[in-house]
């Protein structure tokens, strides 16, 4: 089982810049491939980025792409997503997410079915 907690959400002009954070707790949670997904008001649930066990192969979404930055830090079990020139479609609830295998499988890494642990989300409101 692992737990996932997002932080670093808030309120920000456009133009700024967000880092969140996702902190894994359980067991080898560190060996997780894991991802980012947001969920814009009335919308559904999409893909955002993701990044393998070891940092070394990251994946975005064409909307975020050159604005997004995913990173983890395995010596203290965190995720991160650095988000610049927020835009106000940015706007989301913003969800990390664990996979139970370490690599991103090419063909359905941006899948929410190849996700097992869910965090609780955190929001990004982006004001124009």
């Amino acid at each position: 089982q692992v737990q996932l907690v997002e932080s670093g959400g808030g309120l920000v002009q456009a133009g700024g810049s967000l880092r969140l954070a996702c902190a894994a707790s359980g067991r080898t949670a560190s060996n997780n491939a894991m991802g980012w997904f947001r969920q814009p008001p009335g919308k559904e649930r999409e893909f955002v980025a993701a990044i393998n066990w070891s940092g070394g192969d990251t994946r975005y979404a064409d909307s975020v792409k050159g604005r997004a930055t995913v990173s983890r830090d395995n010596a203290k079990n965190t995720v991160y997503l650095q988000m610049n020139s927020l835009k106000p479609e940015d706007t989301a609830v913003y969800y990390c997410a664990a996979q139970v295998r370490g690599y991103l499988s090419s063909s359905t890494y941006y899948s929410s079915n190849d996700y097992a642990y869910w965090g609780q989300g955190t929001q990004v409101t982006v004001s124009s």
